[in-house]
């Protein structure tokens, strides 16, 4: 089978593809910096520009079109302007391209199953569930416009309930190699080589303050996480409440800690070192800066991670100023 991956990043679908028997044939990606990884992690992955300005019919065609349209007007941290909004309402960009690709294959003779793509696969944050007006409406739409990609006269109900149920705990938060006193499985210059790198290779000593998280935000991760009734880890919460100015204790070093935060507010202790790293281990965020790289505010490869570290090699911090990476923030203390 061979997948085509929108709003690539830094190669996440492609990464999986391999690992089950997949093969990427393109990427669709406009930020330099993810570019530049996934051209090193994937050098015979076709890179075809600006979704926006792709032609599906023009594409190679794929079993499988997947991708993570933008999630910022979607979540619970944006302004929740949903599918309306500029970014989040990319998703329409992906539905068009594969009706393109579909129809061209059916002007060339492919009929039922051999028709391409076969597989759609849309990711994006939980604030989909609840998005749009009423309530949840934004993935209903999802829903009716993946479906009407084959049959424009399906629709979609909403819910009984009027809300998106759980559909269950993600499978990683339960039973995860990433959880505990573990190491990051990295993919080195091959996707199929594994290698291991820890938080202290890619942590930098002095973040530009341009990346700094803001004591308004600490204050909102502490105010939501209080109103849901949720416990952060003691460090992380220690660390949050200096930055905001709540507190002046300084926070005790004990060693490199990472934490993943999700959009239910949980703060959940992955050991020392997460696999959020993997596709940045090669990669020094301050040397990517200077080659005038776009995207290097997320070199660090922190997406919803924290990490806590002393002074371990490149990149970690001394004991007098840690730092803490929340939502391509940081926190230093």
């Amino acid at each position: 089978m061979t997948l085509g991956s929108l709003f690539d990043g830094i190669g996440g679908f492609p990464l999986a593809a391999v690992h089950s028997g997949i093969t990427p044939l393109w990427a669709s990606e406009i930020e330099a910096f993810p570019i530049e990884v996934t051209k090193l992690r994937f050098p015979d992955m076709l890179h075809v520009g600006d979704i926006t300005k792709l032609d599906g019919a023009k594409l190679p065609p794929v079993d499988i079109i997947c991708g993570g349209s933008p999630c910022q007007d979607l979540s619970v941290a944006g302004q929740r302007r949903g599918l309306a909004g500029s970014r989040s309402g990319l998703f329409m960009e992906q539905v068009r391209i594969v009706k393109e690709m579909r129809n061209a294959e059916i002007r060339n003779g492919r009929t039922a199953q051999f028709v391409r793509p076969r597989f759609l696969l849309w990711e994006n944050v939980p604030g989909a569930f609840s998005s749009g007006t009423p309530k949840g409406e934004d993935f209903r739409i999802v829903l009716e416009e993946i479906i009407r990609i084959k049959d424009s006269s399906c629709s979609v109900p909403r819910p009984d309930s009027g809300a998106w149920g759980p559909a269950g705990r993600p499978y990683w938060e339960m039973n995860s190699a990433w959880l505990g006193d573990v190491w990051t499985r990295g993919s080195g210059v091959s996707p199929r080589e594994e290698r291991e790198s820890s938080l202290s290779q890619i942590l930098q000593l002095s973040p530009h303050p341009e990346y700094y998280l803001s004591p308004k935000a600490c204050l909102g991760i502490l105010r939501r996480a209080k109103e849901r009734g949720k416990e952060l880890p003691e460090k992380l919460k220690d660390a949050l409440m200096a930055q905001s100015g709540l507190s002046s204790v300084p926070v005790a070093n004990s060693g490199l800690k990472a934490y993943h935060i999700n959009q239910r507010d949980e703060g959940i202790d992955l050991g020392e070192v997460s696999g959020t790293l993997m596709a940045t281990i090669n990669r020094d965020p301050a040397q990517a800066k200077r080659s005038g790289l776009r995207g290097e505010r997320r070199s660090s490869g922190m997406s919803e991670l924290s990490s806590l570290g002393e002074s371990e090699g490149y990149g970690a911090c001394d004991d007098a100023q840690m730092q803490t990476f929340i939502a391509d923030g940081c926190l230093t203390l």
